[in-house]
């Protein structure tokens, strides 16, 4: 089965199927079944939604999801996509279980594993930041300055769930690199285009410690990444455990941003069986995970750990039985074909009208999923606390206004019911890591040169040059390059100031209002970024 991939699409949808087409039409390739990519996809609806993008103002553009969401274009082929860190996090985060975002376009939220034709899909959206990792998702629109970046950050939860799998994993998607897989492949030439990587290589601290630990864990076929703008391939070998014949081999594949001459897209020979499903599908260990897991399910922005075999937690062992799998498949009948219930939502619920007010919404393909599975609505545990804290703050301006004969000047905006301030993020070396590459739109193979072992060298079916990428990849599609991250860095290299509903100052004859559930808007302490 050919399967396209990509890394960085900025909405540039357009550019991505049109690739395609002309590989189809000038160079004899049958159209892949599938396209696959591995964040940064900006499924932008309307100018709400750019507000919830983590870059400058300036440099915000609609790109052109809008008209596949709206239903003037169809996706020609199945597209599946993670999370990255700049996408219109309020839309993606109305299907933490994953969902459709538009006619063909499949995003597997927070965490998620479908299957396709019998191959095994699944991914983690969002990177990594150690300040963050420890909370629940507690984020929600209208966002502030701070939760505007950490929404997008990810969570032990999601990789906890997915260390529970213990079915073999075909293809695994994350939008940062796992750290340490830059080993397994050509470094220097990696270094040779990104040298400002050096550090970080020698220090072996680029990429994410959790899709590291994912990737010991999963060992999946394929592992395809995108988010440091550079193709790079390797192969890591694993060890050997009790249960397996022999070692398990990971071909990884990290591609460029969706930009004239640049690799931006690749087709992969993926095994498959033939007499599957074409239609995508539910995961039964993947449902059945989140059905062990439901209760622990976390909205708070306070620390907390996975339970782990320490002696301070009943259980620690999530994983599922062959029992609970099956009992999954009979409660669905044997049925787990994913719905095709997309819809477009809008302010007042008119299709035809564009959506005017950033609000926190809750998406009817999720009030579905959950109540199939008898899973928690994130979305809707969120509801019900900014309503309770809603309804607190009132009772407590109400006996304010009755004790004094006015009414408090406290401060009313509910944009960070939840948050927490994170100190560590004030420099974005996420966006900052990612400047300009010199160019190089010169050939750069995949192959690892030939002094490397065999071990190292990737398969034919993933070795694709600049020779072999269509002239549309030359057009350009209107996407801003390196201006854009040291803009964020700029920006956010300024001191930010903590944004959050603190005491009112006691005025003159004015009782000073005690807050019962200070606990809740009180930060925490934060870690460092390692």
């Amino acid at each position: 089965m050919k399967v396209a991939v990509t890394g960085c699409c900025h909405g540039a949808l357009d550019k991505m199927y049109e690739t395609l087409e002309l590989l189809e039409r000038r160079h004899g390739q049958a159209r892949p079944e599938l396209l696959l990519c591995a964040g940064d996809f900006q499924a932008i609806r309307d100018s709400a939604d750019m507000q919830c993008i983590a870059v400058p103002p300036k440099y915000r553009q609609m790109g052109g999801f809008a008209q596949y969401y709206s239903g003037e274009k169809k996706a020609p082929v199945l597209t599946i996509f993670i999370g990255g860190n700049h996408e219109a996090s309020n839309h993606l985060q109305e299907l933490p279980y994953g969902g459709w975002v538009a006619p063909n376009i499949y995003y597997l939220g927070y965490a998620g594993v479908v299957k396709y034709r019998g191959v095994r899909i699944g991914g983690i959206s969002g990177i990594f930041k150690s300040h963050d990792y420890r909370r629940g998702h507690f984020e929600c629109p209208p966002y502030n300055q701070n939760t505007l970046r950490s929404v997008y950050h990810v969570r032990n939860i999601e990789v906890f769930k997915l260390k529970q799998l213990k079915q073999p994993m075909d293809i695994f998607m994350s939008h940062d690199w796992p750290r340490g897989i830059y080993h397994y492949g050509d470094k220097n030439s990696l270094l040779k285009k990104k040298s400002f990587f050096r550090q970080e290589v020698e220090n072996n601290t680029l990429g994410s410690p959790a899709a590291s630990e994912l990737l010991q864990h999963l060992k999946p076929a394929y592992w395809f990444s995108a988010h440091l703008h550079v193709k790079f391939a390797a192969v890591m070998q694993h060890e050997a455990d009790s249960s397996e014949k022999q070692p398990k081999a990971t071909k990884f594949l990290a591609l460029d941003k969706c930009l004239p001459q640049r690799d931006f897209l690749q087709i992969v020979e993926i095994e498959h069986n033939p007499n599957a499903s074409d239609c995508l599908e539910y995961d039964p260990e993947w449902i059945a995970v989140l059905k062990a897991t439901n209760n622990l399910i976390n909205i708070s922005s306070n620390f907390w750990n996975m339970p782990e075999n320490n002696g301070l937690h009943a259980k620690w062992d999530y994983s599922v039985t062959e029992k609970e799998i099956k009992e999954v498949l009979e409660e669905a009948n044997n049925d787990l074909q994913i719905p095709q219930n997309f819809s477009s939502i809008t302010s007042d619920g008119n299709k035809s009208q564009q959506r005017l007010a950033l609000v926190h919404r809750i998406n009817p393909q999720t009030t579905e999923f959950c109540a199939r599975f008898g899973l928690v609505d994130i979305n809707d545990r969120i509801q019900q606390l900014r309503e309770e804290i809603l309804a607190q703050r009132g009772e407590e301006e109400e006996e304010e206004a009755d004790s004094t004969g006015e009414a408090s000047d406290y401060n009313t905006d509910v944009s960070g019911l939840t948050t927490s301030v994170n100190p560590d993020e004030i420099i974005l070396d996420d966006e900052a890591s990612a400047e300009e590459d010199p160019d190089d739109s010169s050939d750069q193979h995949l192959e690892t040169p030939s002094t490397y072992s065999e071990l190292r060298r990737l398969p034919s079916c993933m070795n694709v040059s600049s020779d072999n990428t269509p002239d549309s990849v030359s057009i350009d599609v209107g996407q801003p390059g390196s201006e854009n991250e040291e803009e964020e860095q700029n920006t956010s290299e300024k001191s930010l100031k903590r944004i959050g509903v603190e005491n009112a100052e006691e005025k003159s004859g004015t009782k000073k209002i005690k807050r019962r559930n200070q606990a809740i808007y009180a930060a925490q302490e934060e870690e460092e970024v390692e």
